[in-house]
């Protein structure tokens, strides 16, 4: 029988259906949970980053770490060791890893309108309607987030991706359990070898996708017949070595007869393409909080031209928050600051998140606070205007300490 792979939106008795589905074909059951389990155990990368990347959310330092990316393809590459040509049944964010094409893949989707599914918020949470709106529209900016990563696209709900769509509200659960189990009998979804070749076409591009991520690239990866196309959609400075590069990456995965490099539309954007290095000695998350935007961004910049990653905030409400979603390995901080001052974010970091170095950089400063800065924690005490040179060499130190922790406690 063929492979089901269903998508759905939050509060739309997706679960129902599914269950259903499960309880009549007898199928094999991989969820977001049970995917996530199982790349951890094979490559020890760690389930609450995977949960964050499947969920659509990236952290502000994604951008230096590429920590989506690489769980997403340690994701991909499970994915593709797990799906066979039969009896599996594919569910939650983890559907959208598999790419179109495989022809004995019976692709779902499972949506309602926005009121069916306020109301089911509603009555399944006990909670207002405005705030069941405004989960629901959250969660669903996270699936536009993520279906814009996978497929270059921005409807989650886009009709083109899906062999079938289910309007829950106007059939009930076992009715659209009922039309998924029907569907399975269509000799279109009969496994073939084009169909078990592009599962195998799907498991190479993981493998290539997975290795050029390790190296710090960030590309799209298709795989037909052992040919495997990489699409760039980052301006370049110097295209032919970059290609030249993913070529060589490429080709060295067994399996891989050729290697194809392209252009894609954001490649025209103004968008430049960074190759990270995961193996420079520097932090790859510092977190710049100070409410003077020129001043700030302009260090960022500065720190960036040094190969220091660098993600700036203008208030401690929102460098608190940032603290709380991901922690930085340094933090940067100012004093005078509207709303949350600098003094209040120091206290609540070091008595939450104490492994955070802070570095207060401040123009407004006395004795008096610079030895109260340091009793609460904070690493170092500067002043402005900061001296480029006596800043990245105290962050540095200050990196060290994180290492330094990082491995006594591993």
């Amino acid at each position: 029988m063929p492979v089901v792979n269903i998508f759905y939106g939050s509060y739309c008795g997706a679960e129902e259906v599914i269950r259903q589905v499960r309880e009549k074909t007898g199928y094999e059951f991989l969820d977001d949970d049970a995917l996530i389990t199982e790349t951890g155990r094979r490559y020890d990368v760690d389930e609450s980053k995977m949960r964050k990347a499947l969920s659509g959310k990236a952290s502000i330092f994604n951008k230096f770490t590429h920590e989506r990316e690489r769980c997403l393809a340690y994701l991909k590459r499970v994915m593709a060791d797990l799906l066979g040509p039969e009896d599996l049944l594919i569910s939650g964010m983890s559907s959208l890893l598999l790419p179109p094409g495989i022809s004995h893949v019976l692709n779902v989707c499972i949506i309602a309108e926005m009121k069916y599914r306020v109301a089911v918020a509603r009555r399944k949470e006990n909670i207002a309607e405005k705030e069941a709106a405004r989960r629901i529209h959250k969660e669903d900016e996270g699936l536009v987030v993520l279906v814009e990563q996978l497929l270059s696209h921005r409807d989650p709900w886009a009709a083109e991706f899906y062999d079938m769509v289910l309007p829950m509200g106007k059939v009930t659960e076992t009715e659209a359990a009922g039309m998924i189990c029907d569907h399975l009998k269509s000799s279109v979804l009969t496994v073939s070898q084009s169909s078990l070749r592009a599962v195998s076409d799907f498991a190479l591009a993981a493998e290539v996708n997975l290795k050029l991520t390790k190296e710090g690239h960030d590309v799209g990866v298709t795989a037909k017949n052992g040919v495997v196309t990489m699409e760039i959609n980052k301006n370049v400075l110097i295209l032919s070595a970059l290609e030249d590069e993913l070529k060589k990456i490429a080709l060295s995965v067994p399996g891989v007869v050729n290697a194809l490099t392209r252009v894609g539309p954001g490649y025209y954007q103004s968008d430049v393409y960074r190759k990270f290095d995961f193996d420079l000695p520097l932090p790859s998350k510092v977190l710049l909080v100070d409410d003077e935007r020129e001043f700030v961004e302009t260090l960022s910049e500065r720190l960036q031209m040094r190969d220091y990653s660098s993600a700036v905030v203008y208030g401690g409400e929102e460098a608190l928050s940032i603290v709380e979603e991901d922690e930085p390995e340094v933090m940067i901080l100012d004093l005078k600051m509207p709303g949350i001052d600098g003094i209040e974010v120091l206290r609540r970091v070091k008595e939450k998140h104490p492994d955070v170095e802070v570095i207060v950089l401040t123009g407004h400063g006395s004795e008096e606070i610079a030895k109260l800065c340091l009793e609460m924690g904070a690493c170092a005490y500067l002043e402005k205007p900061a001296d480029i040179e006596k800043l990245t060499r105290t962050m540095q130190e200050a990196y060290e300490r994180v290492k330094a922790r990082k491995k006594s406690a591993g």
